[in-house]
């Protein structure tokens, strides 16, 4: 990615970052809003800065797909004003981070075609044509019959150059993992740039420490050997070293691998991990994902109080106001899907 001109802005884009989160839906909100249905959730968040997204859509769509499109195009919107005020080194920072979205997408239109979703759920449901930031995206699902061509289209996206270079017939899992390798090798390779923020790749590497664990229990439960486990780990993550990784896929059940991580890790917050394994035996791994997502959550929080002006406020926003959107999709499918309160607040951040 090539560097920004101009003076890294921290203190300004610090500054308007936390005003930005300060305006965010905070948890007595939240859990208001768990108690209405989902046409009055609707009308209760146009005054939290979502009203223009739903005027938008509201001329076709109504109930929890509105609500879902809208957040969708707010939070795209909200991205592109964020990096808008950032400057410099800052700038070029909070967009290797905000190129997380764009792997995410690449990742939404691949399984679009592998599913072989209908063009016209793609353009109003799944990448509403609505939403400017879906166009490229919806121009290459639509032209593309198979993986293959989808992933020419791409060209020389980073994620284009990715799967270009996987073997030919790649599943479309080894393609998402892939994606989330080459996103992280590039992650940390912007952040480790003269003038960048290393407190960033912290937290980068945390990320990768987190992705390993939940690849490694999911993989098992899959039935995948340890091998093929090895290969879809990312490299780069801060606590759990190579020879660690590979003494925990080595096990055969989730306790075990949390049991050499504890012996083989000494840096790795691995408090509540234990019971958060035994809470998901027989179902998914939601406990220990949600477990891993709040402490990413509590050390993102620390580190940009001890770095009140650096690039981490404006990630730290960036994290949150994405938190709020995933909730609010949470609630209105939850609530179109019939689940209780409590099961939907379990699964809330």
């Amino acid at each position: 990615m090539a560097q920004s001109v101009g003076k890294a802005n921290y203190s300004a884009s610090s500054a308007r970052a936390k005003s930005r989160k300060s305006a965010l839906i905070d948890q007595v909100r939240m859990k208001q809003l768990l108690q209405q249905d989902v046409n009055a959730i609707s009308a209760s968040i146009a005054d939290s800065g979502y009203r223009a997204d739903l005027d938008l859509y509201a001329s076709r769509l109504k109930g929890a797909e509105l609500v879902e499109a809208a957040l969708s195009h707010n939070l795209d919107r909200d991205l592109a004003e964020v990096l808008h005020f950032c400057t410099g080194s800052v700038r070029d920072q909070v967009a290797i981070y905000a190129l997380r979205f764009e792997f995410a997408n690449a990742k939404t239109v691949l399984r679009a075609i592998h599913s072989g979703a209908d063009h016209e759920v793609l353009r109003t449901e799944i990448l509403p044509e609505e939403n400017s930031s879906n166009r490229k995206w919806l121009d290459m699902a639509t032209r593309s019959k198979t993986l293959a061509e989808a992933i020419t289209l791409m060209g020389s996206s980073p994620w284009g150059k990715t799967l270009s270079k996987l073997p030919e017939g790649s599943s479309l899992q080894e393609m998402e993992d892939a994606l989330d390798r080459a996103y992280y090798a590039d992650a940390l390779k912007s952040v480790s740039l003269p003038g960048s923020d290393f407190t960033l790749m912290r937290y980068l590497r945390s990320e990768i420490d987190h992705k390993n664990v939940i690849n490694i229990l999911r993989s098992i439960r899959q039935g995948i050997d340890q091998e093929n486990i090895i290969q879809i780990m990312i490299p780069g993550g801060r606590s759990i070293s190579k020879d660690a990784l590979r003494a925990m896929t080595r096990e055969t059940t989730g306790l075990g691998v949390v049991e050499t991580l504890a012996k083989r890790s000494t840096g790795f917050d691995s408090e509540g991990l234990m019971e958060a394994i035994e809470a998901s035996e027989g179902g998914s791994l939601d406990p220990v994902i949600q477990l891993l997502a709040k402490k990413r959550d509590a050390l993102l929080y620390s580190m940009s109080h001890r770095s009140p002006v650096s690039v981490l406020p404006v990630v730290h926003y960036i994290e949150s106001k994405t938190h709020e959107v995933q909730n609010l999709r949470l609630l209105v499918r939850g609530k179109a899907a019939g689940l209780s309160n409590e099961v939907i607040e379990e699964h809330m951040r």
